[in-house]
């Protein structure tokens, strides 16, 4: 028993090791996402800071204003969604599918 708790712990810290090199290379990488059938495109960091938002000059009209803040906010949010994804398919590889619980890393 004594035996398999030290290979556990020591499990543990390798994933806990693989999950800061995880966040760092997460960091450098980004991600895209387009609303509006390209209209409106958002860049997001594996951090989810948004790094640009790039609007289509055609949709800059003041009668455009409230679908535009539209499209803004659901580019974002798929960016964050794409992030999320991202860094839920880099822990997969990282725990080799272990079931651990949530917010243990």
């Amino acid at each position: 028993m004594k035996g398999e708790m030290g290979k556990m712990m020591k499990q543990l810290q390798k994933m806990q090791s693989g999950m800061l090199k995880m966040q760092e290379e997460l960091a450098q990488k980004v991600v895209t996402a387009t609303s509006g059938g390209g209209a409106i495109t958002v860049e997001a960091s594996g951090q989810k800071e948004l790094i640009s938002i790039k609007i289509d000059p055609e949709v800059l009209q003041e009668e455009n204003r409230e679908m535009l803040e539209d499209m803004i906010l659901a580019a974002v949010n798929e960016a964050l969604k794409k992030v999320d994804e991202m860094a839920a398919a880099e822990m997969q590889k990282l725990t080799g599918g272990m079931n651990l619980p949530p917010g243990l890393f």
